[in-house]
C-alpha cells in the first residue's frame, strides 16, 4: 500500500510540473505587465496559445528531414523527464534515486543538442545563427552548471537531489560563502538557459538579438506547441531546483503523510510565486545586453561556481 501511495505521489508530482508550467509563464507576464502599468494578458493565455497551436496544421519545409520532425517530441520528453526528477513538494519518493543532478544536466544537454541540429536542418540563415549562439551559451553554461553540481556534492556528499535537499534543510549546513556563490551562479545559468532578460528577450523576434526563437522559426502547429511547452517546463525546472536545494523549507521527505504532503504543496506554490515575482521585477529593472556581452555574463557565473568549489576544497583540506 505504501508503494502504491508513493507511486501516486510521484505521478502527481510529474503531472504537477506539466500543469503549472504554462501558468508560471502567464504569471510572470502578468506581473511584468502590472509593473509597467499595463493590463497584460490573462494568466491562462499560455494554455490558450498551446491549444491553438495544437489545432493548427503542421507546415514543413520541402528539405526538412526526419530529424526536424522528431526533434520537438525529443525536446519535450527530455525536458519533462528532467523537470519531473526535481523534487517539488516531496522528496525521497519511489524513483528519487533517479533524481541525480548530473542526469538532469545530461537530459537538458541532449535536448539542446537536438534543438541546435534541428535549427540547422532546414538550412535557413536564422536557424544557423540561433544554433551557433545557443552552442556558444551552452559552452559556458554547462561547465558552470557542472561546477555548481560539484559544489553541492562536496557539501552534501551526494549528487542525488533528495539527499541534497535533506542536508540543506538540516542545521548542519550553516552559513557558507561557497553556497552563496553557487546560488548566484545557478540563478545566472537559469536566466541564460531559459533565454530570459538580459541574455535574451522571449517577447521579441528581432533577428539581430534572438537566440532561442531563431531556431524554432520554421516550426508550426503541434511541433511548435511541443517546443513551447518544453520551454515552459525548463523554467519550472530551474525554479524548482532553486527552491528544493536552496529553499527546502516545507519539503516533505520520505514516509511523510498526507498532511506533510499538503503543506509541502502549499509551500512549493508560495516559493514558485515568490521566485516568479522576483524574476518579473528583475526583467523589468534591467535591459537586454548585447549578444557579445553574454560570454562575460556566463563567464562570471563560471568563475563564481569555480571559486565556490575551490573554497570547499580548501576548507575540507584544512
Amino acid at each position: 500500500m505504501a508503494v502504491i501511495f508513493e507511486l501516486a505521489v510521484q505521478g502527481a508530482q510529474m503531472f504537477l510540473v506539466l500543469l503549472l508550467a504554462p501558468l508560471l509563464i502567464g504569471f510572470v507576464r502578468k506581473v511584468k505587465a502590472r509593473l509597467v502599468r499595463r493590463q497584460g494578458p490573462s494568466l491562462i493565455q499560455p494554455y490558450r496559445d498551446l491549444i491553438r497551436l495544437m489545432r493548427k496544421e503542421v507546415v514543413l519545409a520541402d528539405n526538412a528531414s526526419w530529424l526536424f520532425r522528431v526533434t520537438p517530441y525529443l525536446i519535450f520528453a527530455a525536458t519533462w523527464v528532467a523537470a519531473a526528477l526535481v523534487p517539488t513538494f516531496a522528496a525521497g519518493l519511489q524513483f528519487s534515486w533517479t533524481a541525480d543532478l548530473i542526469v538532469i544536466v545530461a537530459l537538458l544537454g541532449s535536448a539542446r543538442f537536438f534543438q541546435a541540429l534541428a535549427g540547422m536542418d532546414v538550412g535557413t540563415s536564422f536557424g544557423g545563427i540561433g544554433a551557433s549562439r545557443e552552442v556558444m551559451i551552452a559552452s559556458l553554461a554547462e561547465p558552470a552548471m557542472l561546477l555548481i553540481v560539484f559544489s553541492l556534492a562536496l557539501v552534501a556528499g551526494a549528487t542525488q537531489l533528495s539527499t541534497v535537499a535533506a542536508f540543506m534543510s538540516s542545521p548542519q549546513v550553516g552559513l557558507r560563502v561557497s553556497l552563496g556563490m553557487s546560488l548566484i551562479a545557478l540563478v545566472m545559468v537559469a536566466i541564460a538557459e531559459n533565454a530570459r532578460i538580459p541574455v535574451d528577450n522571449p517577447a521579441t523576434h528581432l533577428e539581430l538579438t534572438m537566440v532561442h526563437e531563431a531556431m524554432i522559426l520554421e516550426y508550426s502547429g503541434r511541433h511548435l506547441a511541443m517546443i513551447e511547452l518544453a520551454t515552459f517546463l525548463k523554467l519550472v525546472l530551474y525554479v524548482s531546483l532553486i527552491s528544493s536545494v536552496f529553499l527546502p523549507w516545507g519539503l516533505a521527505h520520505a514516509g511523510a503523510g498526507p498532511k506533510a504532503l499538503a503543506i509541502g504543496a502549499v509551500a512549493y506554490l508560495i516559493k514558485l510565486a515568490a521566485l516568479a515575482i522576483l524574476l518579473a521585477v528583475f526583467e523589468t529593472a534591467v535591459a537586454k545586453m548585447r549578444v557579445f556581452r553574454v560570454p562575460d555574463f556566463l563567464g562570471a557565473a563560471l568563475m563564481l561556481a569555480l571559486l565556490g568549489t575551490l573554497l570547499l576544497f580548501v576548507s575540507r583540506s584544512l
